[in-house]
């Protein structure tokens, strides 16, 4: 059977927010869609299997994590992170822009030759420019690759963003040539431009003569508040391709979620649920619980009595708060898995509200208590 190109198609609007539909050779999947992080080739605390019953359909991994450990080769040997991690669904790889911020005591820019980076586990050179980027995400043949860009750390010095984002538009023409002709994959733009919105639609305007198969907003929850995120997103809403998938990076909390599916955005990704799942933070329908919390000691009911996935149900609060005392291992795994579940079922409820046309009240409904 002929392997299919990459598509997508928007199913159903309720004003920006937008329902679709992400065709891959390895799968389909829903938007407004939320990707569980894993990071190293495992989504932290949970098998793939797992993942998949949560109702996820894609996940996220990182290019600059793999390219250090255990390196693309030894991935590439066996077919690609599919088969390394035994996974079936859709990935997509980040290009490691993000890196050349949060570890940028570990690297330095150069316009050519990209970002520098000592490795954080043993100080090894890297150079990961927007070719070799592309060159490694094509080795861990990932289904979507994001261009290699400069992501800011948060500023409001205009020039400062300004020179960033022009990198970034240089390192994007860059990536679309090393990427060439992969029609059953896909290749990301990333907007730039920090909270100016001049600068954010000169990005994406350059960007869409570049003609990406998506289109991503980098450079936010990297401090900003979400007044000022929200802010960024309504100053480019109506400029977004409307037949391109729009990916916001990194982002975030329910609340921050609905918030961008209300503003156009179709895709998430974030470590949230599973490091706060890690800490004993759950995500509930009735808001976020710290399971740790003595009161819990006596409190025989499910984490989440709406949860619809009846096998994470089998947990009472007493017992989790009881593993996350004593540091079983089991807790983090519980809790991860719980919180990735719970993101799903938000993204379904938020898919069949947009195709009710009553997403304004649901999102009105729990803006404020998620």
């Amino acid at each position: 059977m002929a392997l299919k190109d990459f598509a997508f198609e928007v199913l159903k609007k309720d004003n920006y927010a937008r329902c679709g539909l992400i065709i891959t050779h390895r799968g389909n999947i829903q938007t407004p869609a939320f990707m569980p992080v894993g990071t190293q080739a495992t989504v932290k605390a949970c098998r793939i299997e797992d993942i998949k019953k949560t109702g996820s359909e894609i996940i996220l991994s990182n290019t600059y994590h793999l390219m250090i450990r255990p390196g693309v080769n030894r991935i590439e040997s066996i077919g690609g992170l599919h088969e390394f991690m035994n996974c079936d669904l859709p990935i997509l790889t980040d290009s490691g822009g993000f890196q050349v911020m949060s570890l940028s005591k570990l690297n330095k820019i150069d316009r050519e030759k990209g970002a520098i980076f000592n490795s954080h586990i043993d100080g090894k050179k890297f150079y990961l420019s927007p070719e070799e980027s592309i060159r490694i995400q094509l080795g861990l043949n990932s289904d979507i690759l994001m261009i290699m860009d400069e992501c800011p750390k948060n500023t409001k010095d205009y020039e400062v963003i300004k020179k960033s984002m022009e990198l970034s538009l240089y390192w994007a023409k860059r990536s679309k040539k090393a990427f060439g002709k992969n029609p059953q994959k896909a290749l990301f733009g990333i907007i730039q431009g920090g909270l100016f919105k001049d600068l954010r639609l000169k990005s994406l305007n350059e960007l869409i003569k570049l003609e990406f198969d998506g289109y991503a907003l980098g450079g936010l929850a990297v401090g900003e508040s979400q007044k000022e995120m929200f802010k960024v997103l309504d100053d480019i809403k109506s400029k977004l391709p409307e037949e391109k998938p729009h990916y916001l990076m990194g982002v975030g909390t329910p609340s921050d979620i609905l918030g961008a599916v209300r503003r156009g955005i179709d895709m998430f990704d974030c470590v949230l649920p599973t490091r706060s799942g890690r800490t004993g933070l759950a995500f509930t329908w009735g808001g976020r619980i710290n399971i740790k919390n003595n009161k819990y000691q006596t409190d025989n009911s499910p984490l989440d009595p709406e949860c619809d996935n009846l096998s994470l149900n089998k947990y009472s609060k007493n017992y989790l708060n009881h593993l996350f005392n004593t540091n079983e291992i089991l807790a983090s795994m519980l809790l991860s898995l719980h919180n990735i579940n719970f993101y799903q079922e938000l993204m379904s409820a938020i898919r069949q509200n947009i195709n009710n046309g009553t997403f304004d009240e649901f999102h009105d409904k729990y803006i404020n208590k998620l």
